[in-house]
C-alpha cells in the first residue's frame, strides 16, 4: 500500500511528516515534563518501542524550560503542547522543542499569534492545529448544532488562517473524535480542502481493549484510503502501548515493515495442541525482534504447513505434538510442551 495523497513535507527535528514521507507513530509523555528524569526515561522508552516523535505538556515555565534539558538525552524529536498561554510556545522554542502543538485561536489576539508565527518560521519550526468537539468556538457550535464533521473543519480551517495571515505555513492538522465514523468524515472532507500533512487519531479512545479496536478502525480506514501521515493511538494506558498497537496498524496495512508477523489460527474442535498459550508465549517472545520474517501457530494439519506455506517458519499441531516446518516444508517432529522452545531457537538463527 502506498500513500497516494499529495501532503506538504514538513521537518520535525530529523522526522519528516508529509510529502510521501515514511508514516511516523507519535504518542505522549504522562510524566511531569518539570521532572527531567521521569520525562526523559519515559521518552527513551517510547523511543525503544519504535516511537518516531513524542510529545510533552507544557502547562507551566517550567515545563516549558526543562525541554532544554530534556532534548540532550531524547532520541527522538520533541512537540511542546501548549494550551491558552502563548508565551509557553515562545519559551518551549527557545528551549529547542522542534514543534509546538497549538490553536491559534485560543492564546488571546492576532499579536500574540504573530509572535508565535515569527518564532515558529524563523526557527523552522512546524505548529499541529489540534481539534476536536471540546474544543469548538461557541459560534461554529451554534452554527452546526453540535461537534460534526463539517464544524471540526471549519474550526481547524479558522485557525489555520491566522496562521496564514502570518505568512506561516508549515502546519499539521488534527480533528480528533471520539465518535470513530465523525473522525473519518471529518479527516475526509479536509483532505479534499487543503495538503497540509494530517495527524491522524481517534481523541478519548478508551482502555487498551476498546481504544485499540476503535483507533485501528478509525487511523486504518483513513490509511487504507491514502489518506493521513503521522498518527497517534491515544489510550488510557501505558504510552508505550500507543506505540506498539499505532506500529502494529501501520504493519497490518503495509506501511511498515520490519519485526516478526504472527499469524495464528483461530483455533477449532481440530486441535491436537493447546494453542492458545503456545500463540501467545510466541507473540510475547518474538516482541521487538527486528527480523523481518512471517512465523506461524497453527492448531491442525489442515492450516498447517498448506495454509501457512508463505511462513518462514511455523508449527502445526498434532496429537501432543507439532511438525516444525519451514516454508511450508516439514523439518521435525517436537513435544509439544517444547513447541516454543523449538520456534525460538529457530528464530533466533534464521
Amino acid at each position: 500500500m502506498q500513500i497516494n495523497r499529495k501532503t506538504k513535507k514538513l521537518a520535525i527535528g530529523g522526522i519528516h511528516i508529509g510529502g510521501g514521507a515514511p508514516l511516523t507513530v507519535q504518542s505522549m509523555t504522562n510524566t511531569n515534563t518539570g521532572d527531567i528524569e521521569a520525562t526523559t526515561s519515559q521518552i527513551n522508552h517510547l523511543s525503544e518501542a519504535g516511537c518516531d516523535i513524542v510529545r510533552v505538556a507544557v502547562p507551566n515555565e517550567s515545563a516549558a524550560k526543562a525541554i532544554h534539558a530534556i532534548k540532550r538525552h531524547a532520541a527522538v524529536p520533541i512537540v511542546a503542547d501548549i494550551h491558552f498561554d502563548y508565551r509557553l510556545a515562545l519559551i518551549s522554542m527557545e528551549n529547542g522543542a522542534d514543534k509546538i502543538r497549538l490553536n491559534p485561536g485560543n492564546i488571546g489576539g492576532m499579536d500574540r499569534v504573530r509572535a508565535v508565527a515569527s518564532m515558529a518560521k524563523e526557527r523552522r519550526i512546524p505548529i499541529r492545529i489540534g481539534v476536536n468537539g471540546g474544543s469548538l468556538d461557541r459560534e461554529i457550535l451554534a452554527k452546526h448544532g453540535s461537534a460534526t464533521p463539517e464544524a471540526l473543519v471549519e474550526s481547524a480551517l479558522k485557525h489555520v488562517k491566522m496562521l496564514e495571515a502570518c505568512g506561516f505555513y508549515d502546519i499539521t492538522l488534527s480533528l480528533k473524535a471520539s465518535n470513530v465514523p465523525t473522525m473519518i468524515s471529518a479527516y475526509r472532507l479536509m483532505s479534499e480542502k487543503t495538503n497540509y500533512p494530517l495527524h491522524l487519531g481517534v481523541t478519548e479512545a478508551g482502555t487498551y481493549e476498546s481504544g485499540v479496536i476503535k483507533s485501528a478502525v478509525g487511523i486504518g480506514t483513513l490509511l487504507s484510503e491514502g489518506i493521513g501521515d503521522t498518527i497517534r493511538v491515544s489510550l488510557t494506558d501505558d504510552p508505550v502501548r500507543e506505540v506498539t498497537a499505532g506500529i502494529e496498524i501501520l504493519r497490518a496495512l503495509g506501511l511498515r515493515g520490519g519485526g516478526v508477523t504472527l499469524i495464528c489460527c483461530p483455533t477449532c474442535g481440530r486441535c491436537g495442541i493447546n494453542i492458545i498459550p503456545i500463540a501467545r508465549e510466541t507473540d510475547m517472545r518474538t516482541k521487538g525482534l527486528t527480523k523481518n520474517i512471517k512465523v506461524a501457530v497453527m492448531g491442525c494439519e489442515v492450516n498447517g504447513p498448506g495454509e501457512a506455506a508463505d511462513a518462514d517458519i511455523g508449527i502445526a499441531g498434532g496429537n501432543g505434538c507439532g511438525l516444525l516446518f519451514k516454508k511450508g516444508k516439514v523439518v521435525r517432529k517436537v513435544k509439544e510442551s517444547e513447541i516454543v522452545a523449538a520456534l525460538m531457537f529457530e528464530i533466533e538463527n534464521m
